[in-house]
C-alpha cells in the first residue's frame, strides 16, 4: 500500500495540537507553576503526598500529571489514568517515570532540562572543595569541641585533574567553575562531540583513558543501563590510590558496595554523595563513613532552581497547548514538527488516508509492508509525523482511540506493521504479494484523497464524515441501485465522486447521512465496498 503526500496551497489555520484541561500538581513545586497554568485557562489541583492507592485513584479525573522526584509514575498509574495526556517532571530527567510505558499509552513525557543546571553544577563544585578540605570532617570535630587541625590536612585543587563523566549541560558548567581553581579538566561523553567539549576546556577520550589520571572523578549522566555501575570494582581499581568521587546526578551509576570497598581499602580517599540506589538509603555504611560526605538529594534544592523548574514545566504546557512549540518532550520528538499553521492539516490528512486503507483492506490484513512519501519542497521534514499520523489511520477501528502521535509507531511494531520508510512521504502497504495505493493531499484547508488504488477521482474526496467506497463496473443504472440501497437502508446520500476511468472496474466514494448498518445489501451491486467514519 502506498500513500503519497503532495505540498499545494493550504489555508492557515492554527490549532492546538493537545488539549489540557485539568492537571494534577502532585509534589510541591513553585506557586508560580499553578498561576500560570491557571491564566492560560488550565483547572490545577494540587495535593501531595499522596498513596500509591491514592494516586492511582486520583489521576483519572486529570489529563496533565506534574511531578518533582518523588511521585513514581509507575505502569500500573499510566494505565489508570485514561485521559491522561502529559507528565511534566519539575527537573531533570525521569528515572521517576515509566517511559515506556508513556509511550505505548501515547501520554507525553516532557521535563525541564536546563531548569536546576546551575544549582545541581555549584553542588558538584561544592563537594569537590569540601572533600578537598576535609570542611564537613573538621566542622564536625569542631561542634565536638575538639583542635584537630593535623587531622584534617587537605590538599589543593590547583594543578589537580577533574575527571567529567558526561559533558551535558551541568558537566559543562561543572568544568568552567573548576577550571578557575586551576584544575585540569578531562572527561568523557558518547554524545558531545569532542571539538565542542575542547572549545569550553575539556580534553575528551575514552574511560580507560581517563580513569588513571584523575585525582578527583564526578558523573553526570543519566541512569540506565550502560551507565549503571559505571564506578565499580574494576574501574575503580584503575584510578590512582585516593581518587575521590562525587556523585550529584542519579544513584546507581556508582556501585555502593563497591566504592565502600573502595574507601575502606584506601583506593577512594572520599566521596561526595547528593543522591543514593534507594532514598533515604536504608543501608547507612556508606552515608557514616567517615570519608563520605553526604547530603539528601539537595542537587536542585535550591529557591532559584525550583522556581526555574515550576515556571518552565508550566510554560512548556502552555506552549505546547497553545500550539506555540514543543520543548522538553523525551518521548514525543516526532511531535516537534508539527507545531506549524499547515502540519495539523496534514496530519488530518494523513490520518483520513490511513483510515480509508483500513477499511478498504480491512479483509486483507496484516499489512506486510507500509511507505510513506512525500512530494514537494515544504513536506521534506513532515515525514516522521505523516508517517505516525497514516499509522494512526491505519490501525484505528472506530472503537478504539487509543492510537496517536505519540505511540503510533510503537503499536504498528507490535501490530506486525513494518517496512515504514521516513527517506521520503509516500504510503505502500503490501498484503499477500499485492500493493495498495492511495494519494491524498490538503486543498483549500481541507484534506482530501486525489487517488485510489490508481483510480484518479474527478473531483476530490473530501475526507470528512461518514464515506462509503465502493469498486464496481461503470454503468447507468450503478448511482440509481446504490442510491436506492443506501435509502432502503434509512441512509441519506450527501455526496458523491467517481474516478475518471471511462470503462471498467473503477472506485467511486459517497458522502452519507451516516453508516449503513449492514454492507451485505450492495453485494450484488458493487465487487468490493467499504465504509468509514473519518
Amino acid at each position: 500500500l502506498r500513500l503519497c503526500f503532495m505540498d499545494q496551497t493550504t489555508q492557515q489555520i492554527k490549532m492546538p495540537p493537545v488539549s489540557i484541561q485539568r492537571v494534577l500538581i502532585s509534589e510541591s513545586v513553585d506557586p508560580r507553576c499553578r498561576s500560570i497554568l491557571q491564566e492560560n485557562g488550565i483547572e490545577v489541583t494540587e495535593r501531595q503526598n499522596m498513596s500509591k492507592d491514592e494516586l492511582l485513584a486520583e489521576i483519572k479525573n486529570y489529563d496533565g500529571l506534574i511531578v518533582r522526584s518523588a511521585t513514581k509514575v509507575t505502569a500500573e498509574v499510566v494505565r489508570a489514568a485514561g485521559a491522561l495526556k502529559i507528565i511534566g517532571r519539575a527537573g531533570t530527567g525521569v528515572d521517576n517515570v515509566d517511559v515506556d510505558a508513556a509511550t505505548k499509552n501515547g501520554v507525553i513525557v516532557m521535563n525541564t532540562p536546563g531548569g536546576n543546571t546551575i544549582s545541581a553544577a555549584e553542588l558538584t563544585c561544592a563537594l569537590v572543595l569540601s572533600l578537598s578540605r576535609n570542611v564537613a570532617q573538621a566542622d564536625m570535630s569542631m561542634k565536638a569541641g575538639k583542635w584537630d587541625r593535623k587531622k584534617f590536612m587537605g590538599s589543593e585543587l590547583f594543578g589537580k585533574v577533574l575527571g567529567i563523566v558526561g559533558l551535558g549541560r551541568i558537566g559543562k558548567e561543572v568544568a568552567t567553575r573548576m577550571q578557575s581553581f586551576g584544575m585540569r579538566t578531562i572527561g568523557y561523553d558518547p554524545i558531545t562531540p569532542p571539538d565542542v567539549s575542547a572549545a569550553w576546556g575539556v580534553e575528551q577520550m575514552s574511560l580507560e583513558q581517563l580513569w588513571p589520571q584523575c585525582d578527583y572523578i564526578t558523573v553526570h549522566t543519566p541512569l540506565m543501563p550502560s551507565t549503571t555501575g559505571l564506578l565499580n570494582d574494576e574501574t575503580l581499581a584503575k584510578c590512582k590510590k585516593g581518587v575521590k568521587v562525587v556523585n550529584c546526578a542519579r544513584g546507581g551509576i556508582i556501585d555502593e558496595e563497591a566504592l565502600l570497598r573502595a574507601l575502606e581499602s584506601g583506593q577512594c580517599g572520599g566521596a561526595g554523595l547528593d543522591v543514593y540506589v534507594e532514598e533515604p538509603p536504608m543501608q547507612r555504611a556508606l552515608v557514616n563513613h567517615p570519608n563520605v560526605i553526604s547530603c539528601p538529594h539537595l542537587g536542585a534544592s535550591t529557591k532559584e532552581a525550583q522556581a526555574r523548574c515550576g515556571q518552565e514545566i508550566a510554560l512548556q504546557i502552555v506552549d505546547m497547548v497553545k500550539g506555540k512549540a514543543l520543548v522538553g518532550a523525551v518521548n514525543a520528538q516526532v511531535l516537534a514538527s508539527t507545531f506549524s499553521p499547515e502540519s495539523h492539516l496534514w496530519i488530518r490528512l494523513g490520518e483520513a488516508m490511513g483510515s480509508v486503507l483500513r477499511a478498504y483492506t480491512s479483509s486483507k490484513q496484516p499489512y506486510s509492508k507500509v511507505q510513506v512519501t512525500t512530494l514537494g519542497e515544504r513536506l521534506k521534514k513532515s515525514t516522521e509525523f505523516l508517517s505516525s499520523a497514516v499509522v494512526v489511520g491505519l490501525i484505528t477501528d472506530g472503537s478504539s482511540h487509543g492510537a496517536n502521535l505519540v505511540n503510533a509507531l510503537a503499536l504498528a511494531k507490535e501490530t506486525g506493521l513494518s517496512g515504514l520508510d521516513s527517506a521520503a512521504c509516500v504510503v505502500e502497504v503490501s498484503l499477500c504479494g499485492c500493493g495498495y495505493k492511495a494519494l491524498g493531499s490538503v486543498q483549500a484547508g481541507v484534506p482530501v484523497l486525489l487517488q485510489l488504488d490508481g483510480c484518479v477521482f474527478r473531483q476530490p474526496v473530501s475526507l470528512a464524515g461518514h464515506l462509503l467506497f465502493f469498486k464496481a463496473e461503470s454503468s447507468p443504472q450503478l448511482l440509481p441501485s446504490v442510491t436506492g440501497a443506501l435509502a432502503a437502508g434509512g441512509v441519506e446520500m450527501e455526496s458523491f465522486s467517481a474516478s475518471a476511468a471511462s470503462g471498467g472496474e473503477q472506485w467511486f466514494c459517497v458522502g452519507m447521512s451516516s453508516l449503513l448498518g449492514d454492507l451485505a445489501s450492495l453485494r450484488s451491486l458493487v465487487k468490493e465496498a467499504a465504509q468509514l467514519t473519518v
